[in-house]
């Protein structure tokens, strides 16, 4: 059997997740041993690839809809046939959305929501889940008015390349975003972080150190020191910090610490200065005193 080699930031991602049917998954693929997935039933393994998808630890992740894409340009009367279908689908799902809206949807909107479900794929029961997803979202933020429709357009766009065209996968990628929100309030509670909304740059530094692995009394940790060296939060300098502790494989407050206290020559054989090796301001200051008593 070959050997099965896994990054730490891979294995922090899964671990992160809490998901082990998508860890399994991911071990398989690695592994090449696609037949430990047989107990496997089609909804389960589905579930479990979009989930991989959302980490970005799919490697076979082909996206259907590219960002110079466009969608067809619909009509008026593609929406008014769409609507007067017997028994339209299309028309409950509208409803809907302008239940959880609170207001009627302009012929442009209803458009938009037409290529939701005829161009992404996605059916109407999955597009009102989405629809509340922004919904509820939207008012965790704070940000105090409802969602555009080019804004649930564009997360419409992140479902149909993931493929989250069920009611059973839209629950699983909610389960995770859920997830990633409720870390991501924790950490501004640790670094002081209220009654205001984050930017886009400051949500993507608190989903990267969430990825890392970071205990909170790392990220308290490296908030003191960054405090303490800048006058505040600096947030491009914490992430520096962040990151030469990723790379060292420091995740708690002790581990950082322990480093710290490690003597400066040890894992040195003996303590002695290596040949080529500039001498150290202790050995200079030790070698002055005894040009003095002499």
């Amino acid at each position: 059997m070959s050997e099965v080699i896994l990054s730490s930031q891979s294995i922090r991602k899964l671990l992160a997740a809490g998901n082990g049917d998508s860890a399994l998954l991911y071990l398989c693929r690695a592994a090449e041993l696609s037949d430990v997935l047989t107990g496997f039933t089609e909804a389960r393994l589905e579930c479990a690839e979009n989930l991989l998808r959302q980490l970005g630890l799919d490697e076979r992740q082909n996206p259907r809809f590219q960002e110079a894409d466009r969608r067809p340009e619909y009509t008026e009367e593609d929406v008014r046939r769409q609507m007067e279908l017997p028994r339209s689908g299309f028309r409950q799902m509208v409803g809907e959305v302008q239940r959880y809206l609170g207001r009627m949807l302009s012929t442009e909107e209803l458009k938009l929501l037409l290529g939701m479900v005829e161009y992404l794929g996605l059916p109407g029961e999955v597009v009102n889940v989405l629809v509340h997803h922004c919904v509820e979202r939207s008012r965790a933020r704070g940000a105090g008015r409802m969602p555009s429709m080019r804004m649930i357009e564009k997360e419409a766009y992140r479902w149909g390349d993931a493929r989250i065209d069920t009611l059973e996968k839209a629950a699983a990628y909610i389960q995770n975003e859920n997830k990633k929100q409720s870390r991501q309030a924790e950490l501004c509670g640790l670094l002081g972080i209220g009654g205001r909304r984050l930017t886009p740059a400051e949500e993507r530094y608190l989903q990267a150190w969430s990825e890392m692995g970071f205990a909170n009394d790392a990220i308290e940790l490296a908030y003191e020191k960054t405090c303490e060296n800048t006058g505040g939060l600096a947030w491009k300098y914490m992430n520096s910090i962040l990151e030469r502790w990723n790379n060292q494989g420091l995740y708690t407050a002790d581990q950082v610490r322990a480093l710290d206290r490690k003597p400066a020559g040890a894992g040195r054989k003996g303590g002695y200065q290596r040949h080529g090796e500039s001498p150290s301001p202790a050995m200079l200051n030790a070698a002055k005193q005894m040009l003095e008593e002499e």
